[in-house]
């Protein structure tokens, strides 16, 4: 069961026992990622619990913290269903491409189909950030562009309360 708080008239914020939570350690040295989630068909609240429950289980990272998740209206391509977003931090001993390539084939698994650029999703899973790290692939920029302008990323990394994610992440003003 969600609790919900409207925030105006296009935002609104769920929160339940998954979303926001962090645990407080991590056993294996690695690498820290925040990860951007959102999806617009079908029950995304409850495939975002899935989601969480599958990345438990592999054994490539953990996940650290979530936050709340947002409802929010869609950018981009407008006359689709609203959003719901949130972000989750995870420890991962994978590179940020193996990570990249690790996210596509999560989103498949959860029924993603990339039809066109900005389409209705059932999953979308972006690298946000990757440790402090810097990084400009062709299919991988590090921070996430316009990351700082979207408030589907911004509530709810406020949301996150660890005080070592705020004190490594100060420097982007979030």
């Amino acid at each position: 069961m969600f609790l919900r708080r409207i925030l105006d008239e296009r935002h609104t914020i769920y929160v339940n026992n998954t979303f926001p939570t962090r645990r407080d350690s991590c056993h294996r040295p690695s690498h820290r990622a925040v990860l951007g989630v959102g999806g617009n068909i079908g029950d995304v609240k409850r495939r975002f619990h899935h989601l969480i429950i599958h990345l438990n289980r592999l054994s490539q990272l953990s996940v650290i913290q979530t936050g709340v998740i947002l409802k929010n209206p869609p950018f981009g391509y407008n006359k689709q269903d609203d959003f719901y977003n949130t972000v989750i931090e995870i420890s991962t001993t994978l590179s940020p491409r193996a990570l990249l390539r690790l996210l596509w084939r999560i989103e498949k698994r959860f029924g993603r189909v990339r039809s066109f650029a900005n389409a209705p999703r059932t999953l979308d899973l972006d690298m946000i950030f990757y440790d402090n790290r810097v990084l400009n692939y062709p299919e991988l920029i590090i921070p996430h562009p316009h990351w700082d302008e979207r408030l589907s990323v911004r509530i709810p990394l406020r949301s996150m309360t660890r005080k070592t994610f705020r004190r490594d992440y100060e420097n982007l003003n979030i």
